[in-house]
């Protein structure tokens, strides 16, 4: 009886090869919303009402790979390291990417200055920070709060991007009130996360 081949792949659900690894349909969907970005740009660069329903269905799309791609990856095993990268690095990708655009955009009223540096600063406080926990070991789990603040985030963007008065709703009051929201939420478990590496990290040097 010829025995089974021993598989290539480990318990994980990587190959362990880079280009076989970016084939699989997770990372494929990953790798598509990255490439949703130059478009995304491309179509904020336009303040007309008719584009802003396209990049509105452009962005939701590609939001929606955001929840394909994981939940593909965990039913199926696919998780990768490479997908472990580039899914974070999409997400943050389509969002800052659309948050500067619309800062940027010849729309009255505009996104405010200050709340795209606060946002982006925030951002990056995180991921430094997640860099600095990897280093020492320390796992930093997704807070309730962070969850929530992806979410108020993501509908307020989708808002923004609709700007104009549809149904008798002004989308940018709506969009700007979730994306403020959302920042206080997120601020408030960024802090969170800090408070927690730095006790993990005082704990095993005290």
């Amino acid at each position: 009886m010829q025995g089974t081949a021993p598989s290539s792949r480990s318990e994980d659900g990587s190959s362990g090869d880079v280009l076989e690894d970016a084939a699989n349909l997770p990372n494929l969907l990953t790798l598509l919303r990255i490439l949703a970005v130059p478009l995304l740009v491309w179509l904020l660069a336009n303040p007309s009402p008719k584009i802003a329903l396209v990049t509105f269905g452009v962005y939701f799309a590609a939001t929606m790979t955001d929840v394909l791609d994981g939940w593909l990856a965990r039913k199926y095993a696919l998780i990768t390291p490479l997908g472990k990268l580039l899914d974070p690095l999409a997400d943050k990708l389509l969002v800052v990417s659309a948050l500067i655009m619309l800062g940027v955009m010849h729309r009255e009223p505009a996104l405010p200055g200050w709340l795209l540096v606060v946002i982006v600063g925030r951002e990056f406080a995180v991921t430094g920070l997640r860099s600095i926990a990897a280093t020492e070991g320390i796992v930093l789990a997704a807070e309730a709060s962070g969850k929530v603040k992806m979410v108020l985030q993501s509908i307020g963007v989708h808002a923004l991007i609709l700007h104009y008065n549809h149904w008798g709703i002004s989308f940018h009051t709506f969009g700007m009130w979730m994306l403020v929201v959302g920042t206080a939420v997120g601020l408030w478990s960024a802090v969170g996360y800090h408070l927690s590496v730095f006790r993990e990290l005082s704990r095993r040097r005290g």
